[in-house]
C-alpha cells in the first residue's frame, strides 16, 4: 500500500504530534501520526486493520465497520478500538494538532499496555443454564405435595383450568421476557435488569426490590416442602425430635444452612447439584407414571389407590371443594408459586454465555415441558385414586351393607363409609399430601424426588435473589443496601446478598406452614409479571427506533392482557395482599422519583415521554393563540447561566410550571473547528441542580448580534417558541467600544422588529459572576468584570480549557444565592404603567406575586397623569386593572412626570452623552451625514439631540420619580421608551436606559410588550 507523504508544512514536526482518542470518556484505542501515516498505538496502520478494505491504496484515519465501536466492554487481552470522530477526520491536520483544545504532549509509550487477561467466569449455555434451571424452579414442592390435593379440590376440568391459566400468565410473560431480553444485551441482574432497562429505575428498583424478596421467601417455602416429607418419613418410623411443627422448623433451618454452603461454594457446584436434581426427578417421573400402569395391591387399594379407572375419572373430574380453602382462587394461589420458576434462567443472566438466545429459548422450553407434565400427573393421578379411604385392611364391602356403602370405591370391593361420614379418612387424594409416592412403583424414588424438586428450586431461587440484589445495590437507587452489592471471585459472587436472603428465607422457615407461605409470594410473583409484562408493551406502543428486539414472536396486545390480567389475579388471590404489594411498589417508587438518580437507560419511559411531547407540540399548530393562554415564553441571554444566576433565578421565578424559559449563549470562537456541542451538558446539569426548569441553547456564530438573531428565530418548536426577550443591563458601555454598544441596541431592535416582548434586567451590584466558574464560562464573554451579554472580540480560550464533556461535568460549578432566592417579606412591586404596551408590564408583576416568596408583597401601580383630573384618572386605571382581575388595588397617578428635572441631573446627561457628540471637523462638513450614519452610527449630531428632547427629559425626571417613590421597592418594574430606529442613535438610546435606572437599589426591570394584547377581560 502506498503511503501518504509528508504534509505540506515543512515547518512543523508532525512526527512528534501524538495523541489519544476515546469515546464517551471511555480509555480507547491510540492513534498517532508519525509524519507519514496514521497508526494505532501497537504500531499498525489503521487502514490496515480496516476489516472491510473499502479504501484501499492509501492509509487513512478513517475506518471501516468494527464491532469495538459499539461495545461497552473490552475482550479479554486485547486493546479496545474506538472510532475517529467527526472532528478528527473533518479538521486539518495542523489544526488537529495545534488546536488549544488538544495537547501537544506525546502519550507515555506505556499507556498502550494491554492488561493481562483475568480467567474468564463460568458461563452457561441456554440447556443447563436456563431451561434446566427453570424447570426444576417449576417442579417445586407444589408438584409433588400439593398438586394430587389440589386435584382432588378443584376436580381434574378446573386442576386444567388452572394449570393452564396459570401456564398463560407464565407463557405470555415468558414471550415478553424474551423480547426484552433480546432488546439488546443483557448482563447480570436478572428479571431487575429487564425492567429497569425497560421501564427506568422507578418501577425497575422497586419490582427489583419486591422480586428478590419473593425468592428469598420462595426458599422458606420450598424448604418447608422438603422438611415436610422428611417429618413424614420420620414419623412413619416413629422417631420424631420434638413436635411435628418444631421438626419441620428444625430440619428447614439445617436444609436452608446447607443450600447456602452450596451456593458459597460457586455457580460451578450448584450448576452441578441442578443437574443431579434433574435426572433424579426424571426418575422418580418414570417411576409415578409406571406405578399408575402397575395393577394396584390391596395394600394400595385400602388406601385409595385403584389403577386407571374411568369411573373415578369421572367422579374426580368435578370439584369436591373442602375447607375454608376450597374454592377456585384459594386453590389457584396456592398452584401458581409453583408456576413462578419461569424467570430462573433470567435471574443468572449475567453467567449465561449468549442470554438474548438462552433466555428465550431455555425459558419458553421449561414452560411447554412442564405445563405438559403438570396436566399429566393430574389427570394420572385423578384417574387412579378416590378423594377418601381408610387404609384399613379390614373395611372390605360385606354382602349386607352393599346398599348403604358410600364413595366410589364400593364398587372396587371397600367400604370406607365409616370414614367417609365421620371425616376421619387419612388416605385419598383429599386426605394425603404424599398421594404419588402411594401410587408410584417404589415410592422411595418420589421420595427422592420430592427431595430433588423442593431442594433444586430452593436453591435456585436462594441464587436468584442475591444475583437480583446485587444489581439493584450497585445501581445504587436506594441507600444502605450498597453495603449487600459487593462481589467476591471470578464470578463476582454476592457474598454478602447470600447471607441476606438466608436470614430472610430463615424467618419464613419458622413459620413451618406450606399453604401459609404460598400465598405471600405469589402477589410479589404476580406484581413482578404484569410489570414484564406491561414494558413489553410500554416499549412496544412506543414505537422507539430502539426496540429492536430480535425474538418476533410477541404481540404487544397479548403483553397488556398479561399484565392486566396479573393484576386482576392479584386482587382475586388475596385482595388485601395486593393493596400491600402495590403499595410498596408505589412507596418505593416516590422515593426514586424523589430522589432522581443520575441514570440513563434509555427506557420506554423516555421514548414514550418524547412521543406525547412530539404529539402535543403538534396538536398546538391546529389551534390559533388565543388572549387568555397568553405565557411569557422567555429567551434569556444569559451567557453560560452560572455566570449569571440572578437573571436566571429571576426569569425562572415566575415562569417555573408556568411557561417556557431558554437560556441562550452565543459562541463566538474565530476557529470553526470547535465544537460547542460539548459544552451545554455542564449547563444543563448547573440549571437542573439549582432546580430551574430551563432549556439551554448555544449558537456558534461571527458575532454576538449574528448569534442573537439566530436565537431569535430559531429557539423554540411550534408553537412553543419565545415571545418575550430577557437581557442583563450592560453597565460597562461607556468603557466599551462604541461598536460594540451599537450591537447591544442593535440586539433590541432586532427583538422588536420579529415581533418578541424586550426586557432589560439592572442590579445595581452587577448580573455577572465570571470569576466563580472560569472552566464552565464561553471566554467570549469575559471581557471584563462587568461585561454583560454582549462581546465585540472574544479573547483566547484560557490555558486550561477543557472540551472534556465528563470532565465538565464532574468539576464543582458554584451555587450562589441571589436576591431572587429569599422571601421578599412585605415589601412593595412598583410597577410603572406609563404607557400601553399590550399588558406584559401589568402581567409580570401579576404572575410574581403568585409565588410563595413574592406572594406577601404589596403591588403598587405608577401611571402618569394631570393634576386637574387626578382622581378621575385613577379611578379609570383602577377599573380596567379590576376588569384584568389582577388583585392590584393601590393605583397612584403622578401628575408631575412631566414637570422639568433638576437641572444638574440635565448636565450629568448631558456628560454621559458627550463624548458620543459629533465633534468640530464632523460639523464642518468634513464626513457626510450618510457616510457618518454608516460608519458610526452610534454618534449622536445635535439636530438628534434636539429632537429627542422631550424623550431625554422624561428619562431624567422619571429617574427621579422612581429615587423618591421606590427607594425601598423589592423591584421595579417601568415601561422602557422605544427608540425609533434611524432618530435615535445607540449611545443615545443607551444613556437613556442608564439614566432611566441608575443609583436605584432595588433591581429594575425595563419592560416593552410588543404592542398587542396580552390580558383582556373577556371571557372568550
Amino acid at each position: 500500500m502506498e503511503e501518504v507523504p509528508a504534509a505540506p508544512n515543512e515547518g512543523i514536526s508532525l512526527s512528534a504530534l501524538r495523541s489519544q482518542f476515546s469515546v464517551n470518556g471511555e480509555e480507547g484505542p491510540k492513534y498517532g501520526f508519525d509524519g507519514n501515516r496514521y497508526h494505532y498505538g501497537d504500531g499498525t496502520s489503521v487502514a490496515s486493520q480496516n476489516s472491510t478494505q473499502i479504501l484501499t491504496g492509501y492509509d487513512t484515519l478513517d475506518v471501516g465497520p468494527n464491532y469495538d465501536f459499539y461495545a461497552n466492554t473490552n475482550a479479554q487481552g486485547r486493546v479496545r478500538r474506538s472510532r475517529p470522530s467527526l472532528f478528527q477526520l473533518h479538521s486539518n491536520i495542523e489544526v488537529i494538532w495545534l488546536h488549544p483544545y488538544f495537547p501537544t504532549t506525546t502519550p507515555k509509550e506505556d499507556s498502550y499496555d494491554v492488561e493481562e487477561p483475568q480467567s474468564e467466569p463460568t458461563r452457561f449455555g441456554w440447556v443447563k443454564g436456563v431451561m434446566i434451571r427453570c424447570m426444576l424452579n417449576i417442579w417445586g414442592v407444589i408438584l409433588y405435595l400439593r398438586l394430587p390435593w389440589i386435584t382432588a379440590q378443584a376436580g381434574i376440568g378446573l386442576t386444567w383450568v388452572i394449570i393452564l391459566l396459570s401456564s398463560c400468565i407464565t407463557g405470555i410473560t415468558g414471550l415478553s421476557t424474551s423480547a426484552i431480553a433480546t432488546n439488546g444485551r443483557v448482563k447480570g441482574g436478572g428479571t431487575y435488569f429487564l425492567i429497569s432497562r425497560s421501564l427506568g429505575p422507578e418501577l425497575g428498583g422497586s419490582i427489583g426490590l419486591i422480586f428478590a424478596f419473593a425468592n428469598a421467601v420462595a426458599v422458606a417455602m420450598h424448604t418447608v416442602g422438603f422438611a415436610e416429607t422428611v417429618q413424614a418419613l420420620m414419623e412413619e418410623s416413629g422417631a420424631s425430635i420434638v413436635d411435628p411443627i418444631n421438626d419441620i422448623r428444625i430440619i428447614g433451618v439445617i436444609t436452608v444452612t446447607c443450600l447456602l454452603a452450596i451456593s458459597l461454594a460457586g455457580m460451578e457446584w450448584e450448576a452441578k447439584a441442578q443437574v443431579l436434581f434433574f435426572f433424579v426427578i426424571l426418575v422418580s417421573f418414570a417411576n409415578y407414571i409406571v406405578g399408575t400402569i402397575i395393577p394396584a395391591t390391596p395394600q394400595k387399594q385400602a388406601k385409595g389407590f385403584f389403577s386407571y379407572q374411568a369411573d373415578i375419572f369421572a367422579e374426580n373430574f368435578v370439584p369436591g371443594w373442602r375447607g375454608p380453602e376450597g374454592n377456585f382462587f384459594g386453590m389457584f394461589s396456592i398452584f401458581f408459586p409453583s408456576a413462578t420458576g419461569i424467570l430462573a434462567g433470567a435471574n443468572i443472566s449475567g453467567d449465561l454465555k449468549d442470554p438474548t438466545v438462552a433466555i428465550p429459548r431455555g425459558t419458553l422450553m421449561a414452560i411447554f415441558w412442564t405445563t405438559l407434565s403438570y396436566l399429566i400427573i393430574a389427570a394420572t393421578i385423578g384417574a387412579c385414586m378416590v378423594r377418601d379411604a381408610s387404609g384399613v385392611m379390614n373395611d372390605t364391602l360385606a354382602v349386607s351393607s352393599a346398599d348403604s356403602c358410600q364413595g366410589l370405591a364400593c364398587q372396587y370391593g371397600w367400604d370406607f363409609t365409616n370414614c367417609i361420614t365421620n371425616r376421619t379418612c387419612t388416605y385419598g387424594l383429599s386426605n394425603q399430601y404424599q398421594s404419588m409416592s402411594l401410587v408410584s412403583g417404589f415410592a422411595p424414588l418420589i421420595t427422592a424426588g420430592i427431595f430433588g424438586a423442593t431442594l433444586s428450586s430452593a436453591l435456585a431461587c436462594l441464587v436468584s435473589a442475591p444475583k437480583v440484589f446485587q444489581c439493584l445495590c450497585k445501581d445504587n437507587l436506594y441507600p444502605v443496601i450498597g453495603f449487600f452489592g459487593k462481589g467476591n471471585g471470578k464470578n463476582d459472587e454476592p457474598i454478602r446478598g447470600y447471607v441476606l436472603a438466608y436470614i430472610i428465607a430463615v424467618c419464613f422457615v419458622l413459620i413451618a406452614e406450606l399453604n401459609t407461605i404460598a400465598p405471600i409470594i405469589s402477589n410479589f410473583f404476580l406484581c413482578s409479571y404484569a410489570l414484564i409484562n406491561f414494558s413489553c408493551f410500554h416499549a412496544s406502543i412506543t414505537n422507539s427506533p430502539g426496540w429492536r428486539p430480535s425474538f418476533r414472536f410477541y404481540s404487544k396486545w397479548m403483553s397488556l392482557l398479561g399484565a392486566v390480567v396479573s393484576v386482576i389475579i392479584m386482587f382475586l388471590l388475596t385482595w388485601w395482599a395486593a393493596l400491600i404489594a402495590i403499595g410498596i411498589v408505589i412507596f418505593l417508587l416516590g422515593y426514586v422519583l424523589y430522589k432522581r438518580p443520575s441514570v440513563n437507560w434509555g427506557s420506554s419511559v423516555q421514548a414514550g415521554s418524547y412521543n406525547m411531547a412530539l404529539s402535543y407540540c403538534v396538536s398546538l399548530n391546529q389551534v390559533d393563540d388565543h388572549i387568555k393562554n397568553y405565557r411569557p415564553q422567555c429567551l434569556v441571554l444569559t451567557g453560560p447561566p452560572s455566570c449569571r444566576p440572578a437573571l436566571v433565578d429571576f426569569v425562572g421565578t415566575f415562569t417555573k410550571n408556568l411557561s417556557l424559559m431558554i437560556c441562550g449563549n452565543v459562541y463566538g470562537w474565530p476557529q470553526r473547528e470547535s465544537n460547542p456541542r460539548l459544552l451545554p451538558n455542564s449547563h444543563v446539569i448547573w440549571l437542573n441542580k439549582r432546580q430551574i426548569k430551563s432549556f439551554y441553547h448555544g449558537v456558534v456564530a461571527n458575532d454576538l448580534r449574528t448569534g442573537v438573531k439566530m436565537l431569535l428565530q430559531g429557539a423554540g418548536l411550534g408553537r412553543i417558541r419565545p415571545n418575550v426577550l430577557l437581557t442583563g443591563f450592560k453597565r460597562d458601555w461607556r468603557k466599551d467600544k462604541p461598536s460594540c454598544i451599537d450591537n447591544y441596541i442593535g440586539i433590541l431592535h432586532d427583538a422588536f422588529d420579529l415581533q418578541y416582548g424586550v426586557c432589560v434586567l439592572r442590579m445595581r451590584e452587577g448580573l455577572d459572576m465570571f470569576r466563580q466558574a472560569q472552566t464552565h464560562v464561553n471566554p467570549g464573554f469575559e471581557a471584563s468584570p462587568e461585561r454583560g451579554v454582549n462581546t465585540c472580540v472574544p479573547p483566547a480560550p484560557p490555558a486550561n480549557f477543557s472540551l472534556d464533556p465528563d470532565a465538565m461535568v464532574t468539576e464543582p460549578q458554584p451555587q450562589p444565592s441571589t436576591v431572587f432566592q429569599s422571601q421578599q417579606g412585605k415589601k412593595t412591586i412598583d410597577v410603572y404603567w406609563l404607557f400601553d404596551d399590550g399588558g406584559l408590564t401589568l402581567l409580570l408583576p401579576y404572575l410574581l406575586t403568585r409565588k410563595k416568596r413574592w406572594a406577601r408583597c404589596k403591588v403598587r401601580v405608577f401611571v402618569g397623569g394631570d393634576t386637574q383630573r387626578k382622581e378621575e384618572q385613577r379611578k379609570e386605571v383602577m377599573d380596567l386593572i379590576s376588569k384584568f382581575r389582577l388583585g392590584f388595588h393601590d393605583v397612584e397617578v403622578l401628575p408631575d412626570i412631566n414637570a422639568r428635572p433638576q437641572p444638574e441631573h440635565v448636565r450629568r446627561f448631558e456628560d454621559l452623552i458627550g463624548p458620543y457628540r459629533l465633534n468640530t471637523a464632523q460639523k464642518d462638513g468634513h464626513v457626510t451625514a450618510e457616510q457618518l450614519n454608516q460608519d458610526c452610527p452610534w454618534m449622536v449630531s445635535d439636530e438628534e439631540i434636539e429632537t429627542n428632547k422631550p424623550k431625554t427629559l422624561r428619562q431624567i425626571r422619571l429617574n427621579e420619580v422612581l429615587q423618591d417613590y421606590s427607594r425601598d421597592a423589592a423591584i421595579i418594574f417601568v415601561t422602557m421608551p422605544v427608540g425609533r430606529r434611524g432618530q435615535c442613535p445607540s449611545a443615545l438610546y443607551m444613556a437613556w436606559l442608564e439614566t432611566l435606572s441608575r443609583d436605584l437599589r432595588p433591581p429594575v426591570l425595563l419592560v416593552r410588550g410588543n404592542q398587542e394584547n396580552v390580558l383582556t377581560f373577556y371571557c372568550q
